[in-house]
């Protein structure tokens, strides 16, 4: 099972990101965990100066910007094959 964390304090751009997390994770039929991020010193850990982040499996993969669903289709199915 995958673990994707929203780093994020909730804003507009955090909950985007969740959302297109949560419709790869069901188009692509697997199992993961999303979870959200809000405490600052938990985000700082992963080195993020600028929300949304988004890590998978503990590999920052974006930061400041929403990713396409595309994006975190192609990263979902990499962090799959080294999982």
């Amino acid at each position: 099972m995958l673990t994707i964390k929203v780093l994020g304090s909730g804003c507009a751009n955090c909950k985007r990101v969740e959302q297109i997390a949560h419709k790869v994770v069901t188009e692509m039929g697997i199992e993961a965990e999303v979870i959200k991020v809000t405490e600052y010193p938990e985000i700082m850990k992963y080195n993020v100066l600028s929300t949304p982040g988004l890590v998978i499996n503990e590999k920052l993969v974006s930061t400041g910007r929403i990713p396409t669903p595309t994006e975190v289709t192609t990263w979902l199915a990499n962090a799959l094959e080294t999982a």
